[in-house]
């Protein structure tokens, strides 16, 4: 058979390294960026919900579009944020129009936070990926990964 043949009962050469790698990174990588991130007083995973947050408009965003653009479900970016509002750099309030809802609101304590901890963050991301990608891959790289976070995002 083809090896470069797209076949339903097994992976080609190329998919069963992509896979694997995948694979290998996936649970490799968050122990790796976490060592990195812990001098900083936040988790990767707080890092990524505090920029998100410093991104948005007011600092603001409802908890379910919080998780849906973090990746985390319903619950796990409730226990992030009641942790990061225990250390006063995020608040909840309900949102203005849905009383159903609420919101998460990033404080200037943790704008700061975010902040002091983001050059840590970018020396993570070039140190463990950015620095090992062509630059000609790069663009469709990280198209292809974009679209696979939202088809998984959909998904759920």
């Amino acid at each position: 058979m083809d090896d470069t043949a797209p076949a339903t009962d097994h992976l080609t050469g190329d998919e069963l390294l992509l896979w694997q790698s995948l694979g290998r990174l996936v649970h490799s990588l968050p122990r790796l960026l976490e060592e990195d991130m812990s001098r900083t007083g936040v988790t990767m995973t707080e890092f990524a919900v505090l920029l998100l947050l410093s991104e948005a408009p007011d600092r603001r965003m409802r908890m379910s579009a919080l998780a849906a653009a973090s990746g985390l479900t319903p619950s796990r970016i409730t226990r992030i944020i009641d942790g990061l509002s225990r250390h006063d750099m995020v608040h909840k309030e309900r949102h203005g129009q849905d009383a159903r809802g609420s919101e998460a609101v990033l404080t200037d304590s943790g704008l700061r936070a975010m902040r002091a901890a983001r050059p840590a963050h970018v020396a993570s991301a070039r140190r463990r990926v950015l620095d090992h990608i062509p630059a000609d891959v790069l663009p469709g790289m990280a198209a292809a990964l974009a679209g696979l976070a939202e088809i998984q995002q959909r998904s759920r």
